[in-house]
Order: structure tokens, then C-alpha cells, then sequence
């Protein structure tokens, strides 16, 4: 007999049911993007405005990353404690009001520190929207639907691109730009309330009666025929709270699979850096070479525009390649597509072709990989080996804006610099290759998912309650 987890995951697909899920998630994935690419669009007004040095400009996305590193580890255990529901809303709702602030900033003290809480609220946006999005999506789409999530993306950094573009010659621009952002993340947070807590969290967490109730009303409303299902018992949850319970979960993570853990971070770091990297200053070296505002700024939209497509063509390819085949070939192209940008960008035409083979390529690769770390973990680790992963890679990364226009940019130069960051993504695609295993058509809580486990025996038919209906029909 199938459980409550199997029949969701096997559920089909209807657009007024999961797909309404996956827009409403993808909507606070679009907040996520912008805010980071608005980060590239700040650090030459904010220079300006508060007569900065290389270095002051780069505080700007490092304070906003390291926040979003905190948040997504934050709120990665939240999520995996109180429900994908609750954490779904509140983190968008923390993003909007601190952003509102920060236009209202009187010094760049003051800036730094709102965007940083900022950033501890919409860092909890991608992994409680991953969990979420991907706990609701039947099992046969899940892996294009998780990519297709990450079409998100590129259009908020593309209508940040185009917004910040058409603010640039305001007054005190920046402050605009940051009110225009924050006011659809308010209502957003109203629309969320409506998305029901997902069944398989509920499963896990031993809520039988609210966890049939979704399944049921799942079932009604995809048109699929009821069978009868049983809940399992809950594993034991743990009973840490504050710090505690923080670094309980980083020791399940990585108990949970060393291999798997260390690819996932890896990936992250490696790839999201070469990301920031590129997003955070092309305005700011496009500038260097002598553009205009408004043209520099319109480069790096077209970056993101591109990245439109990869999106597309990403979530056609990962279910036919799989996740590790598309991350492997398309992350080290991405990066050597930068390296090309910056060998050629006193060319008009040629650092124009660069940057966009670098936008496309970036997507196909960025999205497998979200969709690929989602899927490695567990339900009861899924929210928090996400949200870890991004951590790490946002705490890294955060501090890179800063140590590219300190010391790799002048130092070294962008073709070395960018050459540096490809290696770094090489040496952990090589490590995915055997140190993960393929995700392609798994069951989420499927068994025997570490390569360098041993094989698993057999296991009995999971425990019921004495009490629990065995028949899904209402």
C-alpha cells in the first residue's frame, strides 16, 4: 500500500493545483534575483553618492550576501521546525520592510546594516521555496519543474536591469529603485498565505490528520482516482532549539552523507561565485571601459535577457541528460565564456557575444544545479541541506564583490581572475562526477542514495498507527 508521500508524488500535474505553487514561489524567487542583481546596479550610484572607494562599493552586495547567507541557514532550519508554509510567507514579508528602509537610509552605515537584514529575510526565500515547490510536485515532473523554477531568475534580474536603467538619471535613483522593489514584495507576502503546508512535511512531522486533509483535497482537485494510503509513524524529532539545534542539524547533514554533502557545497561555492562575481560588477567594470550609465547598465541586462532562454532550454534538457551531465558540461563553459569576455572586451561585438554565451550557459547549469542539491536530501534534512548549501556559497560569495575590486581585479586582471574561478569550478564538477549520485526519476526519500554507502538491506513496511484511516477518499 502506497503512503500519503507516494500518492502526492505521483499525483499528475495540473496548473490550477501545483502550478499555482510553483507561481507563487517563483514570484518570491524573482524578489531573490532582483535584489541580488540590483546589488551591480547600487555600487556605482552609491559611490557617488557617498563618495566611495573600490572597496566601500563592494560592501554593498557583501553586506546583502552575508545576510542572505545567514538567512538561508536560518531559515532553512525554521522551515524544517515550524513548516514550509509559515517560513514561505514571513521571509518575503522581513525582505520587503527592510528594503523600504534602506531607500530611506540617511548614511551608508545605516544602508549597509538594513541591507544585511534584508538579507537574512530573503535568504530563506530559495531553499523554503525549493522545498516547498519541489514536496508538491509529482515525482515524474519534479525534476522540470524544480528547473523550471529557476526561469525565475533571470527575469528578475532582467527587469531590475530594465527598471534600473530607466531610473538611473532620477535624483537619488537608488532610493527609488529599492521602493519600486519592495512594495510587490508586500503584497506577495499577502498571496502566500494562501499556499497550503505541504503534505510531506506534515507526514514527517507525525500530523496525520492536517497531512490527509491536503492529500485529499490533492487528490479531489487533480482529477486522480482515490486509492488508499497509509501515514508512517514520524522518526523521533529532536527537542534543541537556538544554536543547539543549529549545529544538530549541520551534524545530521553531514552524517547524513559526507560525499554528498561536500559536492553540494562545493557546486554552490564554486558556481554561485563565478555568478557573483560577474553580476555584482559588470556594470561597474563596463563602466571602466568607458560606457555610460545607462549603456553599462543595459550590458549586463542582456546577460540576463539570454539567460532567459538557458532557463528554458535547462528544464527541456535535465530530465533527458540528467542533473549531473548538464551542471558538468555547462558550469565550465560558463566560465570559460567569461574569460573570453574579458580577453576581448575592448571589442564591441565580441565582449557583447561573450557576455551572453555567458548568461546562457550560466542558466542551464544554475538551474540543474537547485533542482539536483533539492533532491539529494531527505524530506527532514531537504529545507536545511539546501539552505545550507546556499549559506555557505552566499557567505563566500558575499565577501567576493569585496576581495574582487580590492585585490583580484587590480592585481591579477579579468582574464586571470576569471581563469582562477573556472578552475575552482572544474575541481568540484570533477568531484560531483564521483562523489554524488544521479537524481533523474528518484523517489525523494528513496534509500541507497550515497555512492559510498554499502547497499541497504531490505526494509519492513513502515509502522502505522492503530487509529489511522487506511483509505484516502474523504
Amino acid at each position: 500500500m502506497k503512503t500519503g508521500d507516494q500518492i502526492v508524488q505521483d499525483l499528475p500535474w495540473r496548473w490550477g493545483v501545483q502550478g499555482r505553487i510553483f507561481l507563487i514561489g517563483g514570484l518570491g524567487y524573482l524578489f531573490d534575483a532582483y535584489d541580488i542583481a540590483l546589488n551591480g546596479f547600487l555600487m556605482p550610484l552609491l559611490g557617488e553618492h557617498f563618495h566611495l572607494s573600490l572597496a566601500g562599493r563592494g560592501l554593498v552586495a557583501t553586506a546583502n550576501l552575508v545576510g542572505m547567507a545567514v538567512g538561508a541557514v536560518a531559515w532553512g532550519a525554521v522551515a524544517d521546525r515550524i513548516g514550509r508554509k509559515k517560513a514561505f510567507s514571513v521571509t518575503l514579508l522581513i525582505f520587503a520592510l527592510f528594503s523600504v528602509l534602506g531607500a530611506c537610509a540617511p548614511a551608508y552605515p545605516v544602508f549597509l546594516v538594513l541591507r544585511f537584514l534584508a538579507g537574512v529575510g530573503l535568504g530563506g526565500c530559495i531553499p523554503v521555496d525549493y522545498a516547498l515547490v519541489g514536496e508538491f510536485s509529482p515525482r515524474k515532473y519534479r525534476g522540470r519543474v524544480l528547473t523550471a523554477l529557476d526561469v525565475w531568475w533571470p527575469v528578475g534580474v532582467t527587469l531590475c536591469g530594465l527598471v534600473s536603467t530607466a531610473m538611473v538619471t532620477l535624483d537619488d535613483g537608488w532610493r527609488w529603485m529599492l521602493t519600486v522593489m519592495s512594495l510587490p514584495a508586500l503584497l506577495l507576502f499577502w498571496v502566500r498565505r494562501g499556499v497550503p503546508e505541504s503534505p510531506v512535511y506534515l507526514t514527517k512531522k507525525g500530523r496525520e490528520a492536517e497531512a490527509r486533509a491536503v492529500i485529499d483535497d490533492l487528490v479531489a482537485r487533480t482529477g486522480a482516482v482515490p486509492e488508499p494510503y497509509v501515514i508512517p509513524l514520524p522518526e523521533a524529532a529532536p527537542r534543541s532549539r537556538g544554536p543547539r539545534a543549529v549545529a544538530e542539524q549541520l551534524g545530521r547533514i553531514w552524517s547524513f552523507s559526507p560525499r554528498i554533502t561536500s559536492a553540494a557545497w562545493l557546486l554552490f561555492v564554486t558556481v554561485m561565485l563565478v555568478y557573483y562575481a560577474a553580476l555584482s560588477w559588470m556594470p561597474s567594470i563596463l563602466k571602466e571601459q568607458g560606457l555610460a550609465d545607462t549603456a553599462a547598465f543595459m550590458g549586463t541586462t542582456v546577460m540576463s535577457g539570454v539567460g532567459i532562454v538557458g532557463v528554458l532550454v535547462s528544464t527541456a534538457l535535465v530530465d533527458l541528460i540528467g542533473r549531473k551531465w548538464l551542471i558538468g558540461v555547462t558550469a565550465p563553459l560558463a566560465s570559460l565564456a567569461l574569460v573570453v569576455f574579458a580577453l576581448v572586451m575592448k571589442m564591441p561585438t565580441g565582449s557583447v557575444v561573450a557576455i551572453g554565451a555567458f548568461g546562457f550557459l550560466m542558466q542551464l547549469a544554475i538551474p540543474a544545479l537547485y533542482a539536483y542539491v533539492a533532491e539529494l536530501y531527505p524530506t527532514r534534512l531537504r529545507a536545511g541541506g539546501f539552505g545550507w548549501a546556499s549559506s555557505v556559497s552566499r557567505a563566500v560569495t558575499g565577501f567576493a564583490p569585496l576581495l574582487f575590486g580590492t585585490v583580484m581585479w587590480p592585481v591579477l586582471g579579468l582574464p586571470l581572475t576569471f581563469g582562477v574561478l573556472g578552475l575552482a569550478v572544474v575541481l568540484a564538477v570533477g568531484w560531483m562526477a564521483v562523489a554524488a549520485p544521479e537524481t533523474k526519476g528518484r523517489a525523494l526519500d528513496e534509500e541507497g542514495a550515497d555512492p559510498g554507502r554499502p547497499p541497504s538491506l531490505p526494509h519492513p513496511a513502515p509502522p502505522v498507527r492503530p487509529s489511522a484511516r487506511t483509505t484516502g477518499a474523504p
